[in-house]
């Protein structure tokens, strides 16, 4: 149980958590953090996921079941001052709950071990609040795995676990690889790269009428502004855009990996 409450940034406990919101202190240590009553009770569900927990009073009045859950599972919990709290927490708003959490990331070789049916590859995807929203929607539309090319984003950015609303902790996450290794282990393991672009040559309409989104299929989402790369192109099997029926220039990344995941979805449980 947090003992008596922390009110200075000075403290050591506060400055070793206020150094994770740096991308080069998170991969140090091997740890992030995480705002928020959802992160913590999906943290408490997987096994050595919380590390420490940061709480005000009015947090820990509002959510005992998650300080007591915490306190049984062993989790140091510390009680910081409201203006602690502001200055740990990466939102505008704190909601009085912050996680210190371990990396959840996973070695290309296993999440490639589990055969998956469909995996989300995001390539040079920067925008930290796309990722996590696509994220969450791999999650949703029951993908396997989502791999975070060395292009991307950091998934343990503050603003992609927010936008990923707990989805960063339901699947497997994979990290770093280059696109060119990438392609060809996912080859190699019995899937078909499909890389969405406005400029393919097939439409997802027509993906879907030949079968080929049936297949086991790793989808590549490139960068919301310029898509993807000519050298990323170059190593799918298939560029697949998706039908523009009004006059909208363009779909936002988050949509048209909606789109493109769904219908392989549907199609793979047909």
């Amino acid at each position: 149980m947090a003992g008596r409450e922390l009110t200075s940034l000075r403290s050591p406990r506060v400055k070793a958590a206020r150094r994770l919101a740096k991308r080069a202190f998170r991969r140090r240590e091997r740890r992030f953090l995480a705002e928020g009553p959802q992160a913590v009770r999906e943290a408490l569900a997987i096994p050595g996921g919380l590390v420490e927990l940061f709480t005000t009073a009015e947090a820990e009045t509002r959510h005992p079941e998650l300080i007591a859950a915490a306190d049984q599972a062993g989790v140091p919990v510390l009680r910081v001052s409201g203006e602690v709290m502001a200055e740990l927490a990466q939102t505008v708003t704190p909601q009085g709950l912050l996680a210190v959490c371990g990396f959840l990331d996973v070695p290309l070789g296993d999440a490639l071990a589990a055969s998956p049916k469909l995996v989300t590859v995001l390539a040079h995807v920067r925008d930290p609040g796309n990722a996590g929203t696509v994220l969450r929607t791999a999650d949703a539309a029951g993908a396997d795995s989502v791999v975070f090319t060395d292009a991307s984003v950091d998934p343990y950015n503050g603003k992609c676990v927010r936008a990923s609303a707990g989805s960063l902790f339901h699947l497997p996450v994979v990290m770093g690889p280059r696109f060119e290794g990438l392609a060809a282990d996912l080859k190699s393991a019995g899937l078909t790269v499909l890389a969405a672009d406005g400029a393919g040559d097939r439409t997802l309409d027509e993906a879907i009428d030949g079968g080929l989104l049936a297949r086991p299929t790793a989808w590549v989402f490139g960068n919301e502004a310029w898509g993807l790369p000519e050298e990323t192109l170059r190593h799918a099997d298939e560029v697949i855009r998706v039908p523009i029926y009004g006059r909208a220039e363009s779909l936002n990344l988050a949509t048209a990996a909606a789109v493109c995941l769904y219908a392989s979805a549907r199609a793979q449980r047909a």
